[in-house]
């Protein structure tokens, strides 16, 4: 298939007539084009069709056809009956009355090449770069940032149901590539442990039991294993994604015990970042967040927040669950960048706030990175009197500290954390710690009062931002953050935002981009018919607590 440009520019006459004619107050999907304009252009998306072949259809309609199908939460036979049956997708689409659209399964072509390109982004910024155009969204001001948990397509599975639908799946997958073979090498019991699901088994309640049944389960799928190893099996059985799998869940979760295959404890299980927790989605992790526990991913949404102008998502980053906020800011302002959308001040959670993403944010951007820094600790420390880090002078000059007591340290390292951070490490004397009067509001060691800073600027950073945060300016200031809460509860509750609609992260993806656009088109509507944004809830009772 081939790539045919498609100017979508001009509404066919008769169908704006008619339109206007039957929606004389309009509705969001007009209104959304008359602001907007064509939005979406075919060359936009030349790259992911060849030179040569039969024509295609516009891609620049399916994208927009994609957005409007998640701004209504519509399936692809619904969002294509729509294209034939629908007035004002037609006018958005800039379509004859008597088009007759196209197949549904054309959209989900188009995904796949979306997905095959890593273009879904440019579906996004399409729809961000349109609004800019009509002035609906810039830079500087205020921007907002969280992030939200997405579950996986497919059902949660505890661990023993894991192992056992892993080695259930990989004899399916093996059974129709290679069914005489497996016979040979299946013991007869495997019939009954592997046929059913294990949502249809009943397992003991016992812990040692289920032990033993996850032991059992390893020893079988190592016995599968060698077999689809050996010199007598099929060579193709190796390459089969479902063995592959099966292979590198083993390695998880199962080790050698004096030559016998035991279930690994829960400390000798690898990190959540790497570990393995569907056959289904091998791309899905585990995920937690205070006591909240989940498999799939997580959505970042960045938005504007300014109150002359519609509050805009400018930025959605997809990422697996386990990987902590702080890591993916540098992405969102690189991203932001990019597209000339940098704000100057950044208001995120505490998950995003650390003394080097407030510094590189200052120093790469120009952003003044707003949120709770976290507070000084010291371990072992019980009560509240204890000295931490602010009540020592620091001459990094002289790379000299000098504690509460008076006396000056004794050994000043520079070396770095157990994440690669460099720090530098000061420790006071034995000899001066003992005997002095304030030991008790300062160490319990033997050995003396240790600090652990960070580089200077990381330091000053963290010092000055702990002063501000306690004031009533900077809760102020801060204040404003909380109303990203309601595009997440927007998303949700209106887009599925936290459901993924397909497997894999690509996909997953791809469907925050949709969504993002789609968002985006809902608030550009609402913007445009004056309709106010919903005031934050607060209960009845709340709405007694005194003043002071």
């Amino acid at each position: 298939m081939s790539l045919r440009g498609v100017d979508l520019g001009e509404i066919p006459e008769e169908t704006a007539r008619l339109a206007h004619a039957v929606f004389p107050k309009g509705c969001l999907v007009m209104r959304v084009r008359d602001v907007l304009g064509p939005v979406f252009s075919d060359a936009d998306f030349e790259e992911l069709f060849p030179a040569r072949g039969r024509p295609v259809v516009s891609p620049a309609r399916l994208a927009l056809v994609s957005v409007l199908q998640f701004a209504e939460g519509l399936t692809d036979r619904q969002a294509a009956h729509a294209v034939r049956s629908r007035l004002d997708w037609k006018y958005a689409l800039s379509l004859e009355l008597a088009d007759t659209g196209f197949d549904f399964s054309v959209l989900s072509e188009f995904r796949a090449r979306l997905v095959d390109g890593e273009a879904g982004q440019l579906v996004f910024d399409a729809v961000l770069r349109a609004a800019g155009e009509a002035g609906l969204v810039k830079a500087g001001k205020r921007q907002r940032t969280d992030a939200t948990h997405v579950l996986a397509a497919t059902r949660d599975l505890n661990r023993l149901e894991f192992v056992v639908e892993t080695l259930r799946a990989a004899l399916n997958h093996v059974a129709e590539e290679a069914g005489d073979w497996l016979v040979t090498v299946s013991a007869p019991e495997w019939f009954d442990r592997y046929s059913a699901r294990p949502e249809d088994s009943r397992f003991a309640s016992r812990w040692a039991a289920r032990v033993e049944h996850a032991d059992q389960c390893g020893t079988d799928g190592m016995t599968l294993l060698k077999a689809i190893w050996s010199a007598t099996s099929p060579p193709a059985l190796r390459s089969l994604p479902a063995v592959e799998f099966l292979r590198q869940t083993w390695v998880q979760q199962f080790h050698h015990v004096e030559d016998t295959v035991r279930w690994r404890g829960t400390k000798d299980l690898p990190p959540g970042l790497i570990r393995l927790r569907t056959p289904y989605e091998p791309e899905a992790r585990t995920g937690s967040k205070r006591d909240l526990g989940w498999s799939g991913y997580k959505v970042h949404l960045s938005e504007t927040c300014e109150p002359d102008a519609p509050h805009l998502i400018t930025h959605v980053r997809t990422t697996p669950a386990p990987v902590n906020d702080v890591l993916v800011l540098e992405d969102i302002h690189t991203a932001l960048a990019e597209r000339g959308l940098l704000p100057d001040e950044h208001l995120v959670d505490a998950g995003y706030v650390d003394a080097e993403q407030i510094h590189h944010a200052r120093r790469d951007h120009g952003i003044e990175l707003v949120g709770p820094v976290k507070s000084t600790t010291v371990k072992g420390q019980a009560t509240g009197d204890i000295f931490d880090n602010t009540h020592f002078t620091i001459d990094w000059d002289q790379r000299r500290a000098v504690c509460p007591g008076g006396q000056t340290n004794v050994v000043w390292r520079e070396e770095q954390s157990q994440w690669g951070a460099p720090v530098t490490r000061i420790r006071f004397a034995a000899r001066h710690c003992d005997p002095c009067g304030l030991r008790t509001s300062c160490t319990s060691s033997r050995t003396g009062r240790n600090l652990t800073l960070r580089p200077k600027t990381e330091h000053d950073i963290l010092q000055q931002a702990r002063i501000e945060q306690d004031t009533d300016q900077w809760r102020r200031r801060y204040g404003h953050r909380a109303g990203v809460e309601g595009t997440i509860s927007q998303g949700v509750q209106a887009f599925g935002l936290r459901r993924s609609r397909y497997r894999g992260l690509a996909k997953t993806r791809l469907q925050h981009h949709f969504t993002g656009a789609a968002v985006n088109f809902a608030r550009i509507d609402a913007w445009l018919t004056g309709k106010p944004l919903a005031k934050t809830r607060i209960s009845p009772f709340a709405a007694l607590r005194p003043a002071g």
